[in-house]
């Protein structure tokens, strides 16, 4: 059995249309969403052996403040491969992850990760930013991940829903 964590990366920020979207920052109440996460991710016990996120900005800032407030203390692997990625995409990536890890974040964006989610567990379950989904795969290894691979949706936090 392998654990699943996929996070939507934090609110960011439109305000500057002249930065191209790969460097879009964080809002505040995005810091302050990836802040809630971290602290969910320690309280929960849903500390993870290994994140991967996307090479974006939001989201490799998302990562550090989830990182900060969770006291997570592993290595963070940034890819461009989860940079719009959608979620055939996602699949592959995550089938190809060469690690003996039981519990795996991956850090990405929308649309393909709710995509990827309802590939996953069969249903639609929309993504907030900061969002973050537990999936349980009844695989042993991430190569075993396929197209006909069916896990179980265990929760979704959202940061608006946790206490500060």
């Amino acid at each position: 059995m392998k654990t699943l964590l996929l996070l939507r990366h934090a609110k960011s920020s439109w305000k500057d249309s002249n930065v191209d979207d790969h460097e879009r920052r964080l809002k505040k109440r995005g810091r302050k969403e990836a802040h809630k996460v971290g602290r969910l991710i320690a309280a929960e016990n849903l500390m993870p052996e290994s994140i991967v996120s996307s090479s974006a900005r939001r989201c490799r800032q998302t990562a550090d403040h989830v990182v900060h407030h969770s006291e997570y203390r592993g290595e963070i692997r940034m890819t461009p491969e989860l940079y719009d990625a959608d979620a055939a995409r996602l699949r592959v990536f995550a089938g190809k992850l060469n690690e003996p890890a039981e519990r795996i974040m991956l850090i990405g964006h929308n649309l393909g990760l709710e995509e990827f989610l309802e590939s996953l567990v069969g249903e639609h379950t929309p993504l907030a930013t900061c969002a973050l989904a537990q999936v349980e795969l009844p695989i042993d290894r991430w190569s075993d991940l396929s197209s006909d691979t069916r896990g179980t949706l265990i929760k979704v936090w959202e940061p608006r829903e946790t206490s500060s």
